[in-house]
């Protein structure tokens, strides 16, 4: 990938959807993929292999990786929380995983129900799993600015939590900021600790829009070399665990405002409004 060149990773069907009161239809959920697909995204989060009993609108994810339509060079991912739901993900067809994480403990224990350092013993054999079919693995980092119960977040916290991911073998870490309360001034302290970990090119930001700012906060990833983003389409999402959170940064605006900086995404923007359209009509 050049420098000019600009991943998106779809989280509506997944991260977006979640949030949503009213359950989904599966062929709903199918063809808003598809509408994506065809608008030129080919990274997208389909789905999470999580209990139904703690994320209803996540009952159908065999249904909704093994019905996703394959297109080549199209990616599909799932979050997985366990082992458990790793080999289901993988025996569906998904073609990378996702574990999640905080850089906040009650975060953790209050979204995954136990502390950080258990969440990563928990990915130990994710990740074994993953490398032994070839797949790669996305860490996300949730909470990366701040947390609802324990307000700003240090960046030295994020980066232990970065550390941790890269030496358990993830291929990408993602920082989220969950509540989208992240100036770019904090945002740009907590990227600068990141990047002396990784290299940019490792990692993805995830930013909600809860206050408008995740476009400014966008553009400081951006000079620091950071080249994946995640976006939802139509703002899908939220977050359950996360009072106050807004959704997801909106597709479209950010490949609006990617194409007004030289970059390029791959996509088409007149399809991704038929897919922007289809996601507004699936909202509560």
């Amino acid at each position: 990938m050049s420098g000019d060149e600009i991943s998106i990773v779809e989280v509506g069907p997944r991260d977006g959807l979640q949030n949503e009161k009213s359950i989904i239809a599966t062929a709903d959920k199918l063809r808003l993929i598809e509408l994506l697909v065809e608008a030129g995204l080919r990274f997208i989060e389909a789905t999470a292999f999580v209990s139904p009993k703690w994320v209803p609108q996540m009952f159908d994810h065999d249904a909704v990786m093994q019905g996703a339509v394959r297109r080549p060079g199209v990616v599909y991912s799932a979050l997985v929380p366990n082992e458990y739901g790793a080999r289901n993900a993988i025996a569906a067809g998904a073609h990378e995983l996702a574990v999640f994480t905080s850089a906040s403990e009650t975060f953790a224990r209050k979204n995954i129900n136990c502390s950080v350092a258990e969440s990563l013993d928990r990915f130990r054999p994710v990740l074994a799993l993953a490398h032994k079919a070839g797949l790669r693995v996305r860490g996300y980092v949730s909470c990366a600015t701040d947390c609802p119960f324990e307000g700003e977040i240090q960046p030295n916290a994020v980066e232990a939590v970065v550390s941790s991911l890269d030496k358990l073998g993830c291929d990408e870490v993602a920082v989220a900021d969950t509540l989208g309360r992240g100036s770019p001034a904090r945002v740009q302290a907590m990227l600068e600790r990141v990047v002396a970990k990784l290299p940019p090119d490792r990692i993805a930001c995830h930013f909600h829009d809860t206050f408008g700012g995740a476009l400014a906060n966008v553009d400081v990833a951006l000079a620091l070399g950071v080249r994946t983003f995640d976006a939802a389409a139509d703002g899908l999402g939220g977050c359950p665990y996360a009072p106050g959170a807004a959704g997801n940064l909106r597709t479209g605006s950010l490949v609006q405002h990617l194409s007004q900086l030289g970059f390029q995404t791959g996509v088409d923007i007149a399809a991704l409004n038929s897919a922007e359209k289809f996601a507004h009509n699936l909202k509560s």
